[in-house]
């Protein structure tokens, strides 16, 4: 195999996304290091042992080095941290945003400098374009949508800068899901056929709330409908978020959902109307942007994201007294403070985003 010149840290999971990623670097002639970042105990040690031991399997049969990094009390720090404090000041937090930007993707090119390797790759399904801008004639990096739309990670991805850009590679960013397990099978990677999680790490499958309730010191309180009538009481404010419906726990005259969360008054409120105008705003004031290629004329029109997996809808950047506001041309139910909201174009490039407030 013709070598590149090129070295590439890759960050492996034990997952079949990014041992086939490692496979498809070195059929392109990079020189590929792995790393295993031990972030956190999954199943307890012997979930993390399983994929450490998946990771270095493959690493063995693609004949690639790979070194085992502890970040733990980073991860607890600026993952778990963040999590818990957000859930504390009434916010429902996206971890997944901010272990990428504060852990994986920091941790991967910290070290990428220290060895002096030249990119940095995962395996996210995203993708990276190049393009020279007219004016200036430089370089400028977009960000877009994966090729497969039902595996796309791009709304995790809006807080990367240009430079970071520059040096990532996503190997997986033009090939759909299935076609990956077939290559994994095609290149003898025994994780073809692995199960992939599908929540967020720390909690090992245990219920947000469970995670919750054992991590942070709740307070229970009223809870009202809308029209301020006391209908029952709450277990502690952090347990909920905007439109919820399970786990509420009021007899008789449910289902209810979560119309607002009062932390001053430590006042839950509810709806039994799953449609009422209580859980639709037009409006959503914005912070801690990240533009990714260029920061647009305002106002700007974009397709905006409220929370992964939801739809694209169109709506309105303005800025008002310095400070962020989208305007949706739909009404949007439960917009949730806490939750990234995402901006696009038509062309499927992310152009940026922030945090709803």
């Amino acid at each position: 195999m013709k070598k590149n010149g090129k070295k590439v840290l890759l960050g492996m999971s034990g997952g079949v996304d990014s041992c086939v990623s490692a496979a498809l670097l070195k059929k392109q002639g990079f020189d590929v290091r792995g790393v295993y970042l031990k972030m956190w105990k999954n199943d307890g040690e012997k979930g993390n042992a399983k994929a450490i031991e998946d990771a270095q399997k493959i690493a063995k049969i693609l004949d690639i080095p790979l070194e085992i990094v502890d970040v733990q009390k980073k991860f607890k720090k600026e993952v778990v941290g963040y999590f818990l404090k957000e859930y504390l000041v009434g916010r429902t937090p996206n971890p997944c945003v901010f272990c990428n930007e504060n852990l994986k993707f920091k941790t991967l090119f910290e070290m990428a400098d220290k060895l002096g390797i030249d990119y940095v790759a995962t395996g996210h399904y995203a993708r990276i374009m190049k393009h020279e801008t007219c004016s200036m004639k430089q370089k400028k990096y977009k960000l877009l949508e994966a090729r497969d739309k039902n595996k796309d990670q791009s709304y995790f991805l809006y807080r990367l800068k240009q430079d970071q850009l520059a040096r990532i590679i996503f190997p997986l960013g033009e090939i759909e899901k299935t076609e990956v397990k077939k290559l994994a099978k095609k290149f003898g990677l025994p994780v073809f056929d692995k199960k992939e999680s599908q929540d967020v790490c720390f909690l090992a499958n245990m219920p947000v709330e469970e995670f919750l309730t054992k991590n942070i010191k709740l307070k229970k309180g009223e809870i009202k409908n809308t029209k301020g009538e006391i209908v029952g009481e709450h277990l502690g404010l952090p347990l909920y978020t905007l439109g919820q419906r399970k786990g509420i726990n009021i007899g008789g005259t449910g289902p209810y959902y979560v119309a607002k969360r009062d932390s001053k008054k430590n006042c839950l409120v509810v709806t039994n109307k799953k449609e009422d105008l209580f859980l639709f705003s037009k409006f959503a004031n914005i912070n801690e942007i990240n533009w990714i290629s260029t920061v647009p004329k305002f106002p700007a029109k974009v397709l905006a994201r409220i929370r992964y997996r939801s739809s694209l809808v169109p709506a309105m950047i303005v800025m008002k007294h310095k400070k962020y506001e989208i305007q949706f041309d739909i009404a949007q139910r439960a917009v949730t403070a806490g939750q990234s909201v995402v901006f696009y174009n038509k062309k499927s490039e992310i152009l940026g985003g922030g945090l709803i407030l």
